[in-house]
């Protein structure tokens, strides 16, 4: 076992609220979803990813839009294992170079932390880590948000692991299986499925979620070992994560200012002097982006409306007022827009999820839709 405990991370893996991904998994999600006939593509549009965007190499998308695919596509097609299902059907080439230096890794262990050091580039949508451990190779996987729908955090988690035990067996071996597997989500009405894809011990309602590589298969020779393919790949991908991060500052600056400036939001033109830029350079670095300001301002509004529901005190006025909308029509049509409900079906919902007892708090009748 190596004398350095430290965890192998990627840097810089916070989430901003508009941060782009790469959208590996709604297209393994939209041809999983068609095996079930269930037809994404009605759903990818309206959060504006047509066929010609999502047929794009260059395409990024929000991890906010992502979320809001994943969540109605678990309810269009009925399968509480869709996650499961989404990370089997993956194979690493989909990863684009991430996959071909992962390929061309030393050893397992090797391409692993591969994967973890460029995740930001590949589109993951949990957090994660590795390092060895007293029960051996451990890869870890965080959610990056605490509050995340349930729904949505449990398909995150099962394809992970899913992705990461069915690339392993194409790389290295039909017969790979992890040591252990554990699971921070209670465990499913059948967990048959996890027993058929792991073939190891599970664990659910875990601390938290994590993988356990047995140490020969950790240390195991990658079949397609090739250390000057390895090094000149890594080259490339760390002046994209350069690149990646002075994206991610950009906005993550404008989200701060917003949320500062919030009821009033500030025009693009006032946004573009505060940040010492002309407006035209500043429109070209979001585009980079993957993103425009208008729906950086809809992110930051969003998470501040979510925020205020979780305060029962608050009527719907309140929030309109302190959000930045007109009126409450306006912020009704905004939740009708994100998340398909009510405003205080939203409400109950957040409000029921953090009670300590799994009980609703008390909604006084001032904050329900007036």
């Amino acid at each position: 076992m190596p004398d350095d405990p430290a965890p192998v991370t990627s840097p810089g893996t916070s989430r901003s609220t508009s941060a782009t991904i790469a959208p590996n998994i709604l297209r393994y999600l939209a041809r999983v979803a068609d095996e079930h006939g269930v037809d994404l593509q009605p759903l990818l549009t309206r959060v504006g990813l047509d066929p010609t965007v999502m047929g794009s190499a260059a395409l990024r998308v929000s991890y906010r839009q992502g979320s809001d695919v994943i969540r109605q596509a678990v309810k269009l097609t009925g399968d509480e294992h869709l996650g499961l299902r989404v990370g089997a059907a993956q194979h690493l080439t989909a990863w684009g170079l991430i996959g071909l230096a992962m390929m061309a890794a030393d050893a397992l262990q090797d391409a692993i932390e591969t994967g973890v050091r460029y995740q930001n580039l590949s589109g993951a949508m949990t957090v994660w880590s590795a390092r060895w451990e007293d029960a051996g190779y451990v890869l870890r996987a965080d959610l990056p948000d605490p509050a995340l729908d349930p729904t949505v955090a449990v398909f995150l988690t099962e394809e992970a692991y899913s992705s990461v035990v069915t690339l392993t067996r194409l790389s290295i071996g039909a017969a790979f299986a992890p040591q252990t597997v554990e699971f921070a989500f209670p465990a499913p009405r059948d967990t048959r499925p996890f027993d058929e894809l792991f073939r190891c011990p599970l664990r659910f309602d875990a601390t938290g979620n994590r993988m356990v590589f047995p140490t020969r298969w950790a240390r195991a020779t990658m079949p397609g070992r090739d250390p000057i393919t390895h090094a000149s790949v890594r080259g490339v991908l760390d002046g994209e994560m350069a690149s990646r991060r002075d994206q991610q500052d950009l906005l993550e600056v404008l989200e701060i200012s917003l949320a500062q400036s919030l009821p009033a939001v500030p025009s693009f033109s006032e946004q573009a002097r505060r940040h010492a830029s002309s407006e035209r350079t500043l429109r070209r670095r979001l585009a980079e982006c993957g993103t425009t300001y208008e729906a950086i301002v809809d992110g930051v509004r969003r998470e501040q409306v979510e925020q205020l529901l979780r305060r029962p005190e608050l009527t719907l006025r309140d929030i309109t007022r302190q959000a930045g909308f007109a009126d409450v029509s306006a912020l009704r049509r905004a939740i009708r827009r994100w998340h398909g409900v009510t405003p205080l079906e939203l409400r109950t919902g957040l409000l029921e999820r953090e009670a300590p007892t799994g009980r609703p708090h008390a909604l006084p009748e001032r904050g329900a839709e007036p």
